[in-house]
């Protein structure tokens, strides 16, 4: 710190003062000089001070800073006086803000003026303190104060806060009709909530009236709109705000406009069009900021292009830009969903001598080592932050969890819950649901069973990410009355069901042929207005399919089609498959052919099926044709096409035609399975040699 003088005047104070860059230097010179025997401050040292003081983090100093004041009875200027009522209303201390107020002529030695009364009610809103603030602005005509342009302004602001943008539309109205010509201020407040509260259309109403107006928006205007329809997916409306602002004359994008442009576009996947706003950021000269950098390179690895980002980073280093936690965060996710952990080790070496790891990184590295199967490696970061104490959140145990139960680990998982709760860490409902699944997959439903119930005693509400697994896994092991009573405890514990929940119930119930309580399921959905999906619809076709039941399959399918539903090609394969089954050959073909009009193309598996039954109702020819048809719809034949192709000419005696469509299989790179040996093989027993067919 500064050696003051002795004897020390309020002239050479001011000026070290000023000198200081930071504000706690600064208050440590003031202090100083306060303890100088026979030096007073001035009015105009206590301003530079107090103004110096506007963080929240430093308005304790400013309460002491006015005793100061009032103990050496120092007559101050109106100007201290707001420079107090501002500090406390960005605090949030109305009530302080009050005091001073009230005493100002007992503190400050003036009296207030309309800016302190405009201050004071601001502190209130800032507060969110509306009614005192309107009861506060009524008191302004009791001692005769007039209100001013910043006074309306303050009101426009009450009216945004409460949400009543009709009041803040007809105040604007109100003030040019008493020619007191609404400002910037004025309409960016409106603008802003208009905004903020997904209210576009009329905030654009509002942007444009100040053309009309004869009042030219600045940069935040612009900057506010653009940000707006980025935030809501409007790309068109958003690029014509832009397009406006850089064909006009009088305002021009700053560092933010830039910012919004490129962290919108990002955000919407266009990630050639921030790139070229980036350089054109760069050709104008337009100094980038950390979020620049950052919105670029969390946008790059999101979209997988890790090198641009690598690039977009070294720039930053370059220009001498500080590198946040943000940013370093967006990298190593994007190097571990790339699959680049050799970068991602150094990096995260990188990370730890700039002192940038926090609770997140953890959580990004421990699941990217995780999903590039480095269990190891991910175990070793996790202890590492246990050892530096720095404190695991729910979301580490859920990522530390999930990936050890993925990667074929539970039991080591199961002991890591344990010690969670044992230590009572909070969990959760991803940590339990990957619990449960892995439990629930591996067959053991019992001890899935008492982790759930468990959950209830740690704190933590079931969820449907939970009990699905469970539900599934019960269904696997054939235990249906068991989940049936569990889907029925769910809403009794405050889950819900979702329609996931009913499909699997459906699934199990019809693969069990119990279509009678599938379809109660389904009636059951309907009646809590839970639309069943398309899923439900072709696991219950399909149930039915495979019980023979080939009419209440028909039955169902015309129900879906009333609905206004519109099957997928996957509900065409189910029920193709069944009509085939039923030797229904001619409905399947017309099936087929009415595909088309239903908007819903034939995938390899429609043509197989078809052909498969085609075969085994010995119709060869119409199989070939469809055969045809599936070159002709772009489609490679796999192995079980040339299986099912072969079976059928074998079983139909054209056995050398079955040679010559084996050897356009071993032409076109695909190999024979044992299915396609044994049709070969049962066909030379059942018909005699090959070379004697020949």
């Amino acid at each position: 710190m500064v050696e003051l003088p002795k004897p020390l005047s309020a002239r050479q104070l001011f000026k070290l003062l000023k000198a200081e860059k930071s504000p706690k230097s600064a208050l440590a010179l003031f202090d100083s000089a306060s303890r100088q025997p026979g030096y007073t401050h001035s009015p105009h040292i206590f301003l530079l001070i107090l103004r110096r003081l506007s963080d929240p983090k430093l308005v304790v100093h400013v309460t002491r800073i006015v005793e100061l004041i009032k103990t050496q009875k120092c007559k101050c200027t109106e100007d201290v006086v707001l420079t107090v009522l501002k500090a406390y209303a960005k605090s949030k201390m109305p009530n302080e803000a009050l005091d001073c107020f009230q005493k100002m002529e007992e503190i400050f030695g003036c009296k207030p003026g309309i800016r302190s009364y405009n201050a004071l009610l601001n502190a209130f809103i800032e507060a969110n303190l509306l009614d005192k603030a309107e009861s506060f602005l009524a008191y302004f005509e009791t001692v005769g104060i007039l209100p001013n342009l910043e006074t309306y302004n303050i009101l426009i602001k009450i009216s945004v806060k409460k949400r009543q943008f009709v009041e803040a539309k007809g105040l604007l109205d109100w003030m040019w009709s008493k020619d007191l010509k609404p400002d910037m201020y004025s309409y960016g407040t409106v603008i802003n909530g208009m905004v903020k509260s997904g209210d576009l259309v009329s905030a654009l109403e509002v942007f444009d009236e100040m053309f009309e107006r004869g009042l030219v928006p600045d940069v935040m205007c612009y900057n506010i709109m653009i940000d707006g329809f980025f935030k809501r997916g409007a790309y068109v409306q958003g690029k014509e705000i832009w397009e406006r602002l850089v064909k006009g004359s009088c305002v021009y994008p700053n560092v933010v406009t830039y910012n919004v442009m490129i962290n919108g576009l990002c955000k919407m996947g266009r990630f050639d069009e921030s790139l070229e706003m980036w350089e054109r950021m760069k050709k104008n000269e337009c100094e980038m900021d950390l979020f620049t950098y950052s919105s670029l390179i969390c946008g790059l690895c999101d979209v997988g292009n890790v090198d641009g980002a690598v690039e977009v980073y070294k720039e930053m280093v370059k220009r001498s830009v500080v590198v946040d936690v943000v940013t370093y965060n967006a990298l190593l996710n994007g190097f571990c969903r790339a699959g680049k952990i050799k970068e991602s080790f150094e990096l995260w070496v990188m990370m730890g001598k700039e002192n940038c790891h926090n609770v997140v990184s953890y959580n990004i590295f421990i699941r990217g080592l995780f999903e590039n199967s480095k269990v190891e490696e991910a175990i070793s970061v996790w202890e590492l932050l246990r050892r530096r104490g720095s404190g695991a959140d729910s979301t580490t145990y859920g990522v530390l969890i999930h990936g050890l139960c993925k990667n074929g680990h539970l039991n080591k998982a199961l002991k890591i819950l344990k010690e969670a709760k044992d230590g009572g860490d909070k969990l959760d409902a991803f940590a339990y649901s990957s619990i449960v699944d892995g439990l629930s997959k591996q067959g053991r439903v019992d001890e899935a069973l008492g982790i759930v119930l468990q959950m209830d005693k740690y704190g933590c509400e079931l969820s449907p990410h939970v009990c699905n697994p469970l539900i599934n896994g019960f269904v696997r092991a054939s235990k249906l009355e068991e989940a049936i009573c569990f889907f029925r405890e769910m809403e009794s514990k405050g889950c819900s069901p979702t329609v996931v929940s009913y499909n699997t119930l459906i699934n199990g119930l019809c693969k069990a042929e119990r279509f009678s309580d599938a379809y109660s399921f389904v009636k059951e959905m309907l009646e809590k207005d839970w639309k069943p999906d398309m899923i439900t619809y072709s696991l219950l076709m399909d149930g039915l399919c495979q019980g023979k039941k080939i009419d209440m399959a028909l039955n169902l399918w015309r129900q879906v089609l009333v609905k206004g539903l519109e099957p997928d090609v996957t509900m065409h394969n189910i029920l193709m498959h069944g009509l085939c089954s039923a030797g229904k050959i001619e409905d399947a073909l017309l099936l087929y052919s009415n595909m088309k009009q239903s908007n819903c193309l034939p995938n390899l598996v429609t043509h197989n099926t078809l052909m498969d039954g085609l075969y085994k109702a010995r119709e060869c020819e119409m199989a070939s044709v469809i055969w045809a048809c599936m070159f002709k719809n772009g489609f490679q034949p796999d192995i079980i096409s040339y299986n099912i192709t072969l079976k059928g000419l074998c079983s139909c005696g054209r056995i050398s035609d079955g040679i010559a469509l084996f050897d356009d299989a071993l032409k076109h790179g695909i190999l024979p399975t044992s299915i396609t040996w044994y049709i070969l093989v049962r066909a030379v027993l059942k018909l005699g040699p090959l070379d004697s067919l020949s």
